[in-house]
Protein backbone atom coordinates (compact mmCIF):
# COMPACT_ATOMS: atom_id res chain seq x y z
CA UNK A 1 0.00 0.00 0.00
CA UNK A 2 1.18 2.96 -1.28
CA UNK A 3 1.86 5.57 1.86
CA UNK A 4 -0.53 8.36 2.29
CA UNK A 5 0.98 12.36 1.64
CA UNK A 6 -0.72 15.75 2.84
CA UNK A 7 -0.62 18.49 0.08
CA UNK A 8 -1.55 21.69 -1.03
CA UNK A 9 -0.25 24.52 -2.84
CA UNK A 10 -0.71 28.31 -2.67
CA UNK A 11 0.52 31.67 -4.28
CA UNK A 12 2.42 33.71 -1.70
CA UNK A 13 0.54 36.31 -0.13
CA UNK A 14 1.70 39.87 0.71
CA UNK A 15 1.25 39.47 4.50
CA UNK A 16 3.37 36.30 4.50
CA UNK A 17 6.27 38.93 3.53
CA UNK A 18 8.96 39.92 5.76
CA UNK A 19 11.03 42.59 5.65
CA UNK A 20 13.82 40.89 3.36
CA UNK A 21 11.33 40.50 0.93
CA UNK A 22 11.39 36.82 1.32
CA UNK A 23 8.04 34.39 3.18
CA UNK A 24 8.61 35.13 6.81
CA UNK A 25 9.61 32.00 9.07
CA UNK A 26 6.14 32.56 10.57
CA UNK A 27 4.67 31.35 7.19
CA UNK A 28 6.17 28.24 6.94
CA UNK A 29 5.12 27.41 10.62
CA UNK A 30 1.20 28.43 9.72
CA UNK A 31 1.71 25.81 6.57
CA UNK A 32 2.92 23.23 8.72
CA UNK A 33 -0.22 23.66 10.88
CA UNK A 34 -2.39 23.70 7.95
CA UNK A 35 -1.10 20.23 7.10
CA UNK A 36 -1.52 19.13 10.47
CA UNK A 37 -5.59 20.10 11.01
CA UNK A 38 -5.76 18.81 7.38
CA UNK A 39 -4.23 15.23 8.20
CA UNK A 40 -6.73 15.04 11.99
CA UNK A 41 -9.54 15.70 9.26
CA UNK A 42 -8.59 13.31 6.49
CA UNK A 43 -8.35 10.72 9.16
CA UNK A 44 -11.72 11.74 10.71
CA UNK A 45 -10.37 12.39 14.54
CA UNK A 46 -10.98 16.62 14.07
CA UNK A 47 -9.82 18.41 16.49
CA UNK A 48 -13.06 18.95 17.96
CA UNK A 49 -13.64 15.47 18.24
CA UNK A 50 -10.28 14.70 19.64
CA UNK A 51 -11.24 17.71 22.50
CA UNK A 52 -14.98 15.73 22.69
CA UNK A 53 -12.72 12.32 23.31
CA UNK A 54 -10.91 14.59 26.21
CA UNK A 55 -7.47 14.61 24.68
CA UNK A 56 -5.64 17.20 22.22
CA UNK A 57 -2.68 17.62 20.28
CA UNK A 58 0.60 19.51 21.05
CA UNK A 59 3.69 20.87 19.64
CA UNK A 60 6.85 20.31 21.44
CA UNK A 61 9.27 20.53 18.61
CA UNK A 62 9.36 22.59 15.28
CA UNK A 63 12.78 22.68 12.79
CA UNK A 64 12.87 23.86 9.60
CA UNK A 65 16.05 24.26 7.12
CA UNK A 66 16.00 27.17 3.93
CA UNK A 67 17.31 26.16 1.28
CA UNK A 68 15.89 29.26 -0.89
CA UNK A 69 14.10 31.81 -0.50
CA UNK A 70 10.08 32.34 -1.23
CA UNK A 71 9.13 36.17 -2.59
CA UNK A 72 5.92 37.97 -4.14
CA UNK A 73 4.70 35.88 -7.14
CA UNK A 74 6.29 32.52 -5.71
CA UNK A 75 3.48 29.66 -5.37
CA UNK A 76 4.88 27.17 -2.85
CA UNK A 77 3.24 22.98 -2.38
CA UNK A 78 3.57 22.05 0.83
CA UNK A 79 3.79 18.18 1.33
CA UNK A 80 3.65 16.45 5.10
CA UNK A 81 3.73 13.05 6.00
CA UNK A 82 4.58 10.69 9.54
CA UNK A 83 7.84 9.74 9.67
CA UNK A 84 6.97 8.31 13.11
CA UNK A 85 4.34 7.20 14.99
CA UNK A 86 4.39 6.36 18.77
CA UNK A 87 1.55 5.20 21.12
CA UNK A 88 1.19 8.94 22.15
CA UNK A 89 2.96 10.79 20.00
CA UNK A 90 4.03 11.66 16.17
CA UNK A 91 6.77 12.94 14.27
CA UNK A 92 5.85 14.94 11.07
CA UNK A 93 8.13 15.70 8.19
CA UNK A 94 7.40 18.39 5.90
CA UNK A 95 8.75 19.10 2.36
CA UNK A 96 8.35 22.89 0.72
CA UNK A 97 8.27 23.57 -3.14
CA UNK A 98 8.29 26.07 -5.63
CA UNK A 99 6.38 26.44 -8.79
CA UNK A 100 9.18 25.11 -10.54
CA UNK A 101 8.81 21.70 -8.10
CA UNK A 102 12.19 23.04 -6.24
CA UNK A 103 12.44 22.16 -2.90
CA UNK A 104 12.81 25.42 -0.70
CA UNK A 105 12.74 23.80 2.64
CA UNK A 106 12.03 21.02 4.87
CA UNK A 107 11.16 20.74 8.33
CA UNK A 108 10.21 18.92 11.41
CA UNK A 109 7.65 18.42 13.82
CA UNK A 110 6.91 16.56 16.93
CA UNK A 111 3.52 16.61 18.56
CA UNK A 112 2.16 14.94 21.45
CA UNK A 113 -1.11 14.29 22.69
CA UNK A 114 -2.13 15.66 25.40
CA UNK A 115 -4.98 14.87 27.83
CA UNK A 116 -7.07 17.55 28.67
CA UNK A 117 -7.58 16.17 32.66
CA UNK A 118 -4.48 14.96 33.31
CA UNK A 119 -2.44 17.45 31.06
CA UNK A 120 -0.12 14.10 30.75
CA UNK A 121 0.34 12.13 27.31
CA UNK A 122 -2.43 10.39 25.79
CA UNK A 123 -2.25 7.30 24.57
CA UNK A 124 -4.42 6.77 21.57
CA UNK A 125 -6.44 3.51 21.31
CA UNK A 126 -5.64 1.37 18.82
CA UNK A 127 -7.96 2.30 16.58
CA UNK A 128 -7.49 5.98 16.59
CA UNK A 129 -3.36 5.05 16.01
CA UNK A 130 -4.19 2.73 12.97
CA UNK A 131 -6.18 6.01 11.63
CA UNK A 132 -2.84 7.47 11.32
CA UNK A 133 -1.04 4.46 9.92
CA UNK A 134 -1.50 5.52 6.34
CA UNK A 135 0.12 8.29 6.52
CA UNK A 136 3.44 6.63 8.71
CA UNK A 137 6.66 6.41 5.79
CA UNK A 138 7.92 2.68 7.53
CA UNK A 139 5.41 0.51 8.31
Amino acid sequence: MKMKRIEFNKPIYTYEIDASQHVSNIAYIQWMEICRVKLVDEVGLPIHEMNKKGFVPALVRTEIDYKKPLSMGDEVTVVMWLSELGSSSAKMSFEFYNQQNNIVATGEQVGLFISLESQRPHKLSDHDRKRFEPYLASQ
